[in-house]
């Protein structure tokens, strides 16, 4: 697509005639929600449509890119918005509402009721300015029509998709985005895309399993050509996202293990050196992190396919050291798809650390296998005990149809 400049700097894209990309690329913000890494920056997307009639902008983006949007609007000289459709009241997506709303008096604010009301409560519109829109719901442009789509808890309970029917765009928020800064308006570097989507995924969208599954259904009932997202790069080959969030969204696991550890004075690193080879020579992949030097989002993304977790711990005053307790709520948190779980470590006097790690993962509906904890520097008997749990490990996923035989 061809990309127009003016003397804002402004950055506008034609998705179809009529149909604009307006939003704004972050290419230097590299922490999202104060804990998510973003290797690749991001960006917010917001949508132009352009009918006989009416126009109507899909999204607000983050604030601190507020001033973009606006040069792009200002740069296809729109001087009247009649509708601004919010997707989601997350504030990446919303942000710049209230500025918008000041440059454009005219606007109404179109989106779920418990949108709104967030909205409104974040103090980014006032009551008087605002229109819900029910499920299924349709608003006419002009030639153009756009009809509404509620998809609570993709991730929040307030978003909406936005269906343009007579171009076959749909506009999904957050589903099936990516955390991904790149000068490619459409999904050109498919791996480079699927990456960064699947770690999106695992990071936001994998709580959702079951509502996501609901919704891919939903989707692919319709007659879609483009998939545009709130973040990331636009879909023109929409099965290329599809199928794989029904992938990772599915009950299927893979024959890998993430082994996460810590370990203070060498002998829970021991353990989990022995651990890992020992998987490995019996045919399971592993994926493992040691926790003082690692990035969660590839922590998060390596739980989308594991059949097992593993977490290793040394005992700090009498409990499990605080990185492993954080990995193990954050597992928790993400709820994957993950069938087996045990914990390797060591102890010198005693302590709670089984207890507090198998308390902190109620949300995953795991089997757990016997641990194997040593006291003090792992001996003979603690090494021939992870090779039982190795062989234990391997077993599962054989049982389960995951491990190729060749």
């Amino acid at each position: 697509m061809i990309a127009k400049r003016d003397e804002f700097m402004s950055l506008t894209r034609e998705i179809k005639p009529g149909v604009f990309w307006v939003g704004a690329i972050d290419w230097d913000r590299r922490l999202f929600d104060a804990l998510i890494p973003l290797p690749e920056g991001t960006s917010y997307n917001s949508y132009l449509i352009r009918g006989s009639e009416r126009t109507a902008l899909i999204d607000a983006v983050d604030e601190s890119k507020i001033d973009v949007l606006l040069d792009n609007l200002r740069s296809m000289n729109i001087l009247t918005i009649d509708y601004i459709i919010a997707q989601h009241a997350e504030q990446d997506h919303s942000g710049g509402l209230k500025k918008l709303l000041e440059a454009y008096p005219s606007a109404r604010v179109l989106g779920s009721p418990k949108c709104l009301d967030l909205l409104v409560q974040f103090d980014l519109v006032s009551k008087d300015r605002v229109q819900e829109v029910k499920d299924g719901e349709k608003i006419a442009l002009g030639e153009r029509s756009l009809q509404f789509i509620h998809a609570p808890w993709v991730h929040w309970p307030d978003t909406i998709f936005t269906y343009l029917a007579e171009d076959r765009i749909l506009f999904t928020c957050d589903f099936l985005g990516s955390h991904l800064a790149m000068s490619d308006l459409f999904a050109v570097d498919e791996p480079e895309v699927y990456r960064m989507a699947k770690r999106y995924y695992a990071e936001i969208m994998m709580p959702f399993r079951v509502s996501i599954n609901r919704h891919l259904t939903r989707i692919r009932d319709m007659t879609v050509e483009i998939i545009a997202p709130s973040h990331g790069p636009l879909y023109d080959r929409p099965g290329f996202i599809l199928d794989a969030y029904a992938e990772w969204a599915s009950d299927r696991v893979k024959n890998q293990v993430v082994l996460v550890y810590v370990s203070m004075h060498g002998s829970t690193r021991i353990m989990a050196d022995h651990f890992v080879d020992a998987l490995i020579s019996r045919g399971v992949e592993v994926k493992r992190f040691d926790l003082t030097n690692y990035d969660v989002g590839e922590l998060a993304e390596s739980l989308v396919d594991a059949a097992t977790v593993i977490i290793g711990t040394p005992t700090i005053l009498a409990g499990a050291h605080p990185l492993a307790l954080y990995a193990a709520i954050l597992a928790n948190a993400l709820r994957p798809k993950t069938r087996y779980a045990s914990i390797i470590g060591s102890f010198g006097w005693g302590g709670k650390m089984l207890e507090q790690i198998t308390e902190a993962l109620p949300n995953l509906k795991l089997q757990f296998l016997d641990p194997v904890v040593a006291r003090g520097l792992p001996k003979e008997a603690d090494l021939r005990s992870l090779d039982r749990l190795a062989d234990e490990v391997a077993t599962m996923h054989r049982n389960i149809g995951i491990i190729k035989t060749h």
